[in-house]
């Protein structure tokens, strides 16, 4: 091993679903350079099920089991730290099943813990089925909710990166109805202080921030909602008394625009689908998450489990090598760039 590959950060990679399109990416990206010239990569899962997705599109790669994150392996090989789980490459590729939504959560709690003891820089999740998840038990069926039981925090956000945009969520996997009952001054505010400290932290001092609206128009002066004049407006006002370099609430129709022409470095949306589709319209291909808050650095696909096309070998695995990069440069030199 060089020198330069030592220097590289030690990424954890999680299969996802065994039965999904997650192993499918992650043997793709792990082929490609763009992936692996900037870190190591260490694969949290199943040998057998790794070695599946190899054959399936047709790699000359192959997985190796290893005890620790740093055992190095040959050329041609790729390490995973092997967690039980017997069977998993005999499942039919795309079902919903509880064996394999136990070890997709499982594969994801245990990369988790390997960076909070420091043992990997950074982790990149493939996609997990809450579906399977909530069939094997489990009670929080989502990576940041449930990264956010395991390490405690009490305040974290999902982030969507992509080409030139970069949105934060107020709310990620809650009913509409629900969301619009959560844009509090308390919480709008939690949010935008979060999305300072994270990009002050990741070399960006002062971030332009751009608090969206929630109603249309944003709220026509309280003629069509009143939410941006009894919690956004405010908290906007108390983060800014707190030095924080924000505006708002802008309408959503023309905020994401703006941001992509590059007056803003990051929008904070009100609601999922409100941060989603602008970031998947913009460019859905290369976009990936990240998560503000947790006391580690966690990058995943922005894409499901695709059952419907999972075992066919067509997966695309842009997202899976942008979310790779994406770990890296968070953990080498703190950029918030997959580019």
């Amino acid at each position: 091993m060089n020198q330069l590959t030592k220097l590289k950060p030690l990424i954890a990679v999680t299969l996802g679903d065994p039965v999904g399109v997650g192993p499918e990416v992650v043997a793709k990206a792990l082929a490609d350079t763009r992936a692996t010239a900037l870190c190591r990569a260490v694969v949290v899962g199943d040998a057998a099920v790794l070695d599946r997705a190899f054959v399936l599109v047709g790699s000359s790669l192959r997985a190796a089991v290893v005890h620790s994150p740093e055992q190095t392996v040959e050329r041609d090989a790729v390490p995973v730290l092997q967690e039980a789980g017997d069977g998993l490459a005999e499942l039919p590729y795309g079902s919903v099943s509880a064996t394999a939504g136990e070890a997709a959560v499982r594969w994801a709690t245990t990369a988790a813990k390997l960076a909070m003891d420091g043992s990997v820089a950074a982790i990149a999740t493939a996609p997990i089925s809450k579906e399977a998840a909530a069939l094997a038990g489990y009670s929080e069926v989502g990576h940041q909710e449930i990264y956010q039981q395991l390490t405690g925090v009490n305040q974290v956000a999902t982030m969507l990166v992509t080409t030139g945009l970069r949105v934060v969520h107020l709310t990620t996997h809650h009913s509409l109805r629900m969301a619009c009952e959560h844009v509090t001054r308390e919480n709008v505010l939690a949010k935008l202080e979060l999305t300072h400290e994270f990009f002050a932290g990741h070399g960006v001092p002062a971030p332009r921030i751009a608090a969206a609206a929630l109603n249309p128009h944003g709220g026509e002066a309280g003629i069509i909602g009143s939410e941006e004049i009894e919690a956004i407006s405010p908290a906007v006002e108390d983060a800014r008394a707190l030095g924080i370099n924000v505006i708002g609430p802008i309408p959503a129709d023309s905020v994401f625009g703006q941001a992509i022409d590059g007056r803003y470095d990051v929008v904070l949306a009100m609601y999922h689908d409100q941060g989603h589709i602008a970031i998947k319209v913009h460019d859905w291909v290369a976009s990936t998450t990240t998560n503000l808050g947790l006391p580690f650095t966690r990058t995943s696909v922005d894409h499901g489990t695709a059952f419907d096309i999972a075992g066919t070998g067509t997966a695309d695995p842009t997202g899976m090598i942008h979310a790779i990069r994406l770990a890296a440069n968070l953990a080498a030199n703190g950029t918030i760039s997959s580019a």
